[in-house]
Order: C-alpha cells, then sequence, then structure tokens
C-alpha cells in the first residue's frame, strides 16, 4: 500500500509518499518533478504520521532537520524511483555533508569515476538533480549548478549554510 502525508514544513507543505518499506518521496508543492513516477491519487492518504512506520520516523528526521538538531542517521529505507545513472547520482548526492555544498563539475567528476559507459555528461547530471523524488533528504540543493536555482534551493541552502 503506499501512504501519502502532508508535512507542514518552515519553508512549505512537504508531500511524503512511502510504502511499508521505505520512503518514495519528498516533495515540496511546486516542484519540478512532483510526484515523480506516482500518481499521488491512489494513494492512501493519512491525517496522522503514525499510522505508517516509515512516515513516522521520516516525520521525526524532518523535524529535527528543522528544528536544526544534529542530524542521526537514516533509520529508513530511501527507494527513489529512477535509472541506475539517476540512482548513482542520488547515492553520491547523499555523501554532501550537512551545510556544505559541491560543484556540478565535482560531482562529475565523481560519477565519470565509476561510470563505465559515457561518464556523468553534465545534462545528465542535472536531469537527475532535478528529477531527485526524495527533497531535502537526498541534498540535491547542496549542488551549486551557475545559472540554474530555484526558490526552494535557496531557501534550503540559506537555511543550512
Amino acid at each position: 500500500m503506499l501512504y501519502k502525508y502532508t508535512y507542514p514544513s518552515k519553508l512549505g507543505k512537504i508531500t511524503l509518499l512511502a510504502n511499508d518499506h521505505g520512503l518514495l518521496g519528498a516533495w515540496f508543492e511546486g516542484q519540478t518533478n512532483f510526484g515523480g513516477l506516482f500518481d499521488l491519487d491512489k494513494a492512501y492518504f493519512i491525517t496522522n504520521h503514525q499510522q505508517s512506520m516509515i512516515i513516522d520516523k521520516v516525520v521525526k528526521w524532518l523535524d529535527a532537520y528543522f528544528a536544526k538538531q544534529p542530524l542521526e542517521t537514516i533509520d529508513f529505507q530511501l527507494m527513489p524511483q529512477g535509472t541506475a545513472f539517476q540512482q548513482d547520482v542520488w547515492l553520491e548526492l547523499q555523501k554532501i555533508p550537512y551545510e556544505q555544498t559541491i560543484s556540478l563539475e565535482e560531482l562529475e567528476k565523481r560519477i565519470s569515476a565509476r561510470q563505465t559507459k559515457g561518464g556523468g555528461a553534465v545534462n545528465a547530471l542535472i536531469g537527475a538533480i532535478r528529477s531527485n523524488p526524495i527533497a531535502i533528504i537526498i541534498p540535491s540543493h547542496r549542488v551549486l549548478i551557475s545559472g540554474i536555482e530555484s526558490p526552494i534551493k535557496e531557501a534550503l541552502l540559506t537555511y543550512e549554510l
């Protein structure tokens, strides 16, 4: 079963989507890829985050993040849906520490070192960053891309730094 919950963050509403095994999505309202590959209308809407063990854990993590408390290790499964290349990029994004940023060029170097075909083409990297279905927790906002900014990214960076 898919569970949907609306988290009221300091930066706007975040729609959380989970199944019984892990977190599938966390999207800010108006985010480019809102809902990702899922039909959110078919998910069971819960009004109390404790109705889903996964969403309850995500809410506790987000509460700590927005309270600027030390972030504990994520104790729930992240299950973003995407291509093998996107999965690789999203794994690399998770290595960027809180309060730090990297350049798109640095991310490209990290990804290219592991790719056997074609490396990490910049346009493909930007596409993977933009299609990130788990906002904040997979911190695509920590990659600095000249000329490509969004209000959500700027707000998150301002909040963290």
